[in-house]
């Protein structure tokens, strides 16, 4: 069996056939990451030239073995991920870290199908996790961030923004489609399939989100895109034109998502309000108790979101702060 083949196994379908629970370049960047790239057609997934599914493409795949695993890991650390353009002339602890990501469930799910004997990722050390990041946006560099947004085109604009309102990931709102949108775009039901926790997340959208959207002028499924078949991508070039115009302190365009957590603990939103509105299962929405508190917390995240649009919309726009009040839960004060 050939490496090319690994995906194919279980329906004939091609790359769009992985099984999506365990194979990791089924979701979003790390589709690059594997150096697979979106079919020409919108379905399934295709070889980047000289990627590394394109150079495993006519290996075995029982003769790849943990020096192979090993030699491509320390080349995306020195070198970047074959086939795509590097990003920084440094090496990369990140990038090597996510080719193993991608390696490791995919080994092991040829594993677990009795394709192959062993995983060769087993015994290959795993690229150590970075210190958790603590950049965040001041309220002048979200002025800046949002200006420089505005100089972008519509789509992109409004892509940019919506980060901040929502603190979705960028992939669950770079790929939006207006079939996750209840009938008065109210409501933005995100599937498992596109989450990173793979639970289905609920936004709420607040009315100024709501509007920033009704900007985008593209037709079809997808909101966000600038063919009709794909969502937009390109984010390092966009994210050098945000950065050439904010001049700011080195930050990530995840930042964002941390940015909005905090800015809504700042205005008084309760932690466990915060992690349902980021869809984070742990403390108080972890276990059997979570499943019905995800339900209960709707109001709360529609609150809270709508608190944290107007709090933004007065930062942009120049005028004073509202002032901050505390959000409660049913029953009761959160202290």
């Amino acid at each position: 069996m050939r490496f090319e083949l690994t995906c194919q196994l279980e329906t004939g379908s091609g790359y769009a056939s992985c099984p999506p629970n365990n194979f990791a370049p089924c979701r979003g960047r790390s589709v690059a990451v594997a150096c697979l790239r979106s079919a020409d057609d919108g379905v399934g997934f295709a070889l980047i030239p000289n990627g590394l599914a394109d150079r495993w493409r006519d290996r075995p795949i029982a003769e790849i073995d943990g020096d192979d695993i090993h030699a491509i890991v320390e080349e995306v650390r020195g070198r970047g991920i074959p086939g795509l353009e590097r990003r920084a002339a440094a090496p990369s602890e990140t990038q090597a870290r996510a080719m193993f990501a991608v390696l490791n469930p995919l080994f092991g799910w040829l594993v677990e199908k009795r394709r192959l004997k062993a995983n060769p990722c087993l015994g290959v050390a795993r690229p150590e996790t970075p210190r958790a990041r603590e950049r965040v946006l001041s309220n002048a560099e979200i002025v800046a961030f949002w200006r420089a947004a505005d100089a972008e085109r519509k789509e992109f604009a409004a892509l940019l923004k919506l980060l901040l309102l929502t603190g979705c990931r960028l992939s669950e709102v770079a790929q939006m489609r207006r079939a996750e949108l209840n009938e008065d775009g109210v409501i933005w039901t995100i599937p498992g399939e596109r989450t990173k926790n793979r639970r289905t997340h609920v936004v709420p959208l607040p009315r100024f989100a709501r509007d920033i959207l009704a900007t985008v002028p593209t037709v079809g499924d997808l909101v966000f895109t600038t063919d009709g078949i794909h969502p937009i991508s390109g984010w390092s070039k966009i994210k050098r034109r945000l950065d050439t115009a904010i001049e700011v302190a080195p930050w990530r365009l995840h930042d964002i998502r941390r940015s909005c957590a905090t800015g809504m603990a700042e205005i008084g939103v309760a932690p466990h309000i915060v992690e349902a509105v980021l869809n984070h299962i742990s403390g108080h929405k972890a276990g059997v108790a979570g499943i019905y508190n995800r339900a209960a917390y709707a109001s709360e995240k529609k609150a809270a979101l709508e608190r944290w649009a107007a709090h933004i919309e007065n930062i942009v726009s120049g005028k004073p702060a509202q002032n901050i009040l505390t959000l409660t839960k049913r029953g009761g004060n959160d202290r």
